[in-house]
């Protein structure tokens, strides 16, 4: 049974006041890869009513008033996706479709949702805990860079007037929080609970281990102070070696306690053991499509974090390094349950997380001591210390795939061909090869140029040339035909002319067309996107190149579609402003010809 979204349905369940009312900037979908739903379900597990309001109007009050008051509180999301990032597109132009509304709709959520839902219910009822969390409120949890306002914003705790934010993976901190609520404490005295943020006046609220960042003026009107801030927050990530964070501004000080730790196994299984109902709420049936469950509903998350470290991904930043896994029986008894809705053709889109391959620990030491403050478990190279397996992750594709009903299984979610390389038992690239791929792999090199390459916090372009190779060899050997696709990038911080030039000839040499290309987008809670704002890379304090004119950016992205006739100055001025007329003739290594 879906979760209540309206008076009958809190009376058809004998409900005459919920505890929680949670709001969302999406469609309610009832399935374990929409935060709404787990965090609903797990309150529901230990015994909380929740009831959702999805995608109310921003100019009808009743509308967020329309299942009554909650006994304990409002939480509040953006949903699945920042809504600025829904909603604009790396040069800022509107998009057109919204893939978390039905119908595809553009416009059923504004701009900053968390910011605007959190003061309009402070309006309407200021008496009633706010509670915001959700990926749009984790990677604004303390000062942060906005790149669609151009400047520093303040703690999404100070802007939103919500009582207290919950970031990170927040099963455990809102059950928690919940549990404090109705024992009588007030919203504003929970000010010491993991993986929450709290503002207050009275800095006897502080924690006496607490590291002060740079205040918020400083950060504001100093790069060098936004850099020592971003640093800071990056190195306390680890829910073992953290300190509580602490930021001033004018009237409040801004606190982060220190994360969670990471869910255990049996926590995992349990969480995605809950009740849900697998789809999107019936009530959307003849609205419209909901697109965004296509490629979820029948897909399994195996595990969650990530120790690749890329510099432009926040998935560290909200998720955290250490990953977490779930039992292969939990997956395998999912699988069985998808194998049998109506709507099941016999393909599982994918097993995985942030990363498919990262099903297990990347060291012992994270165990006990937690994470590396200033060492990568990949960047340029493996740690020593890294544990490179896939026999689990492979144990588990195994079982599924032999499954009756099930005639294939994808692994979609991404791969990280360097840890794939480092593993010298060639089993899962084999396997991956053979069974897992649909036709095409997509994986994501992102550049090619050794100097940009460094500032993404990737691997070299020499360890991506020996997997492609090798990826053609297996499929040779399973007598298969399929592709690999780059996901590339362009105008990362420290990306010349010269070296996107680069990766236009490494694309020319490849005869590989790419018909998208992304732009880099600076969104809150990545290294990339300080250095964007900084020109600084604050491992280091050193200075970056950054393209940032409209220009040289669009020169940029021309460059890796330089075929397309539509970019044909931008692909010669580049050339010549990089004193590349060599590559302007009719030879085979040319770009372009003479016009």
């Amino acid at each position: 049974m879906f979760l209540p979204i309206s008076k009958a349905d809190m009376e058809q369940r004998g409900i005459e006041q919920l505890d929680f009312i949670l709001i969302s900037g999406d469609a309610y979908i009832d399935h374990p890869s929409f935060g709404v739903a787990i965090i609903s379900r797990v309150l529901e597990k230990y015994g909380y009513s929740v009831g959702i309001i999805a995608q109310p109007d921003m100019n009808k009050n009743e509308d967020f008033l329309k299942l009554g008051l909650p006994k304990l509180g409002f939480l509040v999301t953006s949903g699945n996706i920042d809504s600025m990032v829904n909603h604009y597109t790396v040069s800022k132009r509107k998009r057109t479709v919204d893939n978390y509304t039905p119908g595809g709709v553009m416009g059923k959520r504004p701009d900053r949702a968390t910011i605007k839902y959190s003061m309009k219910l402070k309006q309407l009822k200021p008496n009633i805990p706010v509670i915001i969390g959700g990926i749009e409120a984790s990677l604004r949890r303390l000062s942060h860079y906005d790149y669609w306002d151009n400047t520093v914003r303040k703690s999404i705790l100070l802007d939103s007037k919500a009582d207290i934010l919950i970031y990170g993976m927040s099963e455990k901190s809102i059950v928690e929080v919940a549990d404090y609520i109705k024992s009588g404490l007030d919203v504003k005295d929970i000010v010491f609970v993991r993986g929450t943020v709290f503002k207050t006046k009275n800095e006897d609220y502080v924690p006496y281990d607490a590291i002060t960042l740079p205040s918020y003026t400083n950060s504001l009107e100093d790069i060098h102070e936004h850099a020592l801030s971003f640093k800071i927050q990056n190195q306390n990530l680890d829910h073992i070696s953290a300190k509580p964070l602490m930021e001033r501004y004018q009237r409040h000080v801004v606190v982060q306690n220190p994360p969670q730790p990471p869910l255990t196994k049996e926590e995992m299984d349990d969480i995605y053991n809950l009740p849900y109902m697998r789809d999107v709420h019936p009530s959307y049936k003849n609205i419209g499509h909901v697109k965004a469950i296509d490629e979820v509903k029948f897909s399994i998350i195996s595990n969650r974090g990530c120790f690749g470290g890329c510099s432009f991904c926040a998935l560290t930043f909200h998720q955290g390094r250490t990953i977490s896994s779930r039992s292969k029986e939990s997956i395998v008894n999912e699988a069985i349950i998808i194998k049998e809705d109506k709507d099941f053709k016999g393909y599982i889109h994918d097993i995985g997380g942030p990363t498919a391959n990262f099903y297990d620990i990347a060291c012992e030491k994270q165990v006990n001591h937690g994470v590396c403050k200033d060492k990568q478990c990949l960047s340029g190279e493996a740690c020593s210390q890294l544990k490179v397996t896939h026999k689990n992750y492979l144990d588990i594709l195994r079982e599924v795939r032999s499954l009756d009903k099930i005639k294939k299984v994808f692994v979609r979610s991404g791969i990280r061909y360097d840890y794939l390389m480092y593993d010298k038992d060639d089993s899962f690239f084999s396997e991956l090869v053979q069974h897992h791929v649909s036709g095409q792999l997509k994986v994501a090199p992102e550049h090619i140029s050794d100097n940009v390459l460094k500032y993404m916090n990737k691997p070299s372009r020499t360890l991506y040339d020996k997997f492609v190779d090798k990826y053609h060899k297996l499929n040779e050997e399973h007598n298969k035909n399929q592709y690999l696709v780059p996901y590339l990038m362009s105008s990362h911080p420290g990306s010349r002319i010269e070296d996107a030039i680069m990766l236009a000839e490494y694309i020319r040499d490849l005869k590989y067309y790419p018909e998208q290309v992304q732009d880099f987008y600076p969104t809150p809670g990545t290294l990339s996107t300080c250095m964007y704002h900084t020109g600084l890379d604050p491992r280091t304090m050193e200075e970056v190149y950054v393209p940032k004119t409209k220009e040289e950016k669009a020169m940029q992205r021309a460059l890796i579609q330089y075929r397309n006739p539509k970019n044909y100055h931008l692909v010669l001025k580049a050339l010549k402003l990089a004193n590349r007329q060599d590559l302007i003739g009719h030879s085979k290594t040319a770009l372009i010809k003479p016009r």
